[in-house]
């Protein structure tokens, strides 16, 4: 495409582009954005070295022209974008790139791997801990997807409520808080289950949590309590029934007088299973699997479309609205705006999206849209807390709907105005 642009006359043409989804994966009733700051810095460092050059001249997949031109690439445009934490809804202009065509045509694939990627972990951490509420979980699925990937989705999980991660690498490159308990293997490397106890607690302290379901749960737990007085700070349960293991547990604790021993629980856990040890005397949750793969939902579907281009190269060129037809797969043209509508008692409920103007609003409404990149610069980014803060207090706006587990459609609603608009929300009808 950028080739063919270069050729043809038209790769300075101001143009809009636009990451949204069309729908939300079945049954879920609103998404979270993350990895905008991982987007911010991959675009920092987005370069053609000339190493990258050569095998794309030698592959023939661009020409010289072409080959040139993406050396001395730089992104000068502008993007705005909804913030990290915050939440979304089919037809949420999640993302917004002001731009030359070429400049962001090559943007496409690095915004949607890293959107769809880290807001498919956080929106299935987002359910996890509101499930999970005021107990802890810790993601620790990096044994269950690629080695980068698992970097990525410990972020993302911090930023939708996880309180800490197993990867070390989060904790490093992120400042994600790092926790871990040990494996089975370390308990079957010694002749006996004590001798594995009393090793880890030397290393690591009283404070340690003891995985006791390599062989028997009572005995394992006993021998915890006695070799640390009753102080042992916590237990891991990681097979059978755990809520009815999780019960016996705790009162074998209690009438050892281990009563501040908490109980971890793992075990392929996600949402619903959550959900289901509400009522279980259980202090935290670790969480693999079901976590880094989006539990069940491991994309979210987000698009990257031109939704408007100028009718010559001529600074500030009238935009024209262009938008797909296609069934199933249409599209909206013109520059978005987007409102949050909140009610008097501060609960979400709409998502005015304004085409070529921001909606009307009254001064209780919230604009989503914030400048991420001006003019090649970026001004964007914030600490990882601040997304995390940010997402608290957006889930926390949206009506109680929200937090069924049972399959349901989007708690907002999405609803267009201005040049062009249709009554309600395009997608509606694409998403069932």
């Amino acid at each position: 495409m950028l080739q063919a642009a270069l050729q043809a006359g038209t790769a300075d043409r101001p143009c809009v582009f636009e990451l949204f989804a069309r729908r939300l994966p079945p049954g879920r009733r609103y998404g979270v954005v993350a990895g905008v700051g991982r987007a911010l810095r991959a675009l920092e460092h987005f370069r053609f070295d000339a190493e990258s050059l050569e095998f794309l001249r030698g592959a023939h997949v661009v020409d010289d022209r072409t080959a040139d031109w993406l050396a001395d690439f730089r992104f000068d445009g502008s993007i705005w974008g909804y913030p990290e934490g915050e939440v979304y809804f089919p037809g949420s202009p999640v993302v917004v790139v002001e731009s030359s065509f070429a400049a962001g045509v090559v943007l496409e694939t690095v915004l949607l791997s890293i959107y769809n990627h880290d807001a498919a972990i956080a929106s299935a951490a987002s359910r996890m801990t509101a499930m999970a509420g005021d107990r802890p979980c810790i993601e620790m699925g990096s044994r269950r997807t690629q080695e980068l990937a698992a970097v990525a989705a410990a972020r993302a999980a911090y930023v939708a409520g996880f309180e800490a991660t197993s990867n070390l690498e989060a904790g490093r490159r992120y400042g994600v808080p790092t926790r871990g308990t040990s494996a089975h293997s370390f308990t079957l490397l010694h002749a006996d289950e004590r001798s594995a106890f009393a090793a880890q607690i030397a290393a690591l302290g009283e404070d340690t949590t003891l995985l006791v379901d390599t062989y028997d749960v009572e005995a394992a737990v006993r021998t915890g309590v006695e070799l640390t007085g009753g102080r042992l700070g916590a237990v891991r349960l990681d097979s059978g029934d755990l809520a009815v293991m999780a019960t016996r547990v705790r009162e074998l604790l209690d009438s050892l007088g281990a009563t501040g021993t908490r109980i971890i629980v793992t075990s392929d856990l996600d949402e619903f299973t959550i959900a289901a040890l509400s009522g279980a005397p259980v202090d935290g949750y670790g969480v693999g699997t079901a976590l880094v793969t989006g539990s069940g939902a491991p994309t979210c579907g987000f698009v990257y479309k031109l939704v408007a281009r100028a009718e010559s190269d001529e600074p500030g060129a009238p935009l024209t609205p262009v938008a797909k037809k296609s069934a199933d797969k249409i599209s909206v043209g013109g520059r978005k705006y987007a409102v949050r509508q909140l009610s008097a008692q501060g609960v979400a409920e709409a998502e005015l999206v304004g085409i070529g103007a921001v909606s009307r609003h009254d001064s209780d409404d919230r604009e989503l849209l914030v400048p991420l990149v001006v003019d090649g610069e970026v001004v964007g980014k914030e600490p990882l807390e601040a997304a995390r803060e940010r997402h608290r207090r957006v889930r926390a706006e949206l009506p109680l709907e929200a937090l069924k587990m049972s399959r349901g459609e989007p708690v907002v609603e999405t609803v267009y105005a201005g040049a062009g608009a249709t009554p309600g929300n395009p997608y509606a009808a694409a998403g069932r």
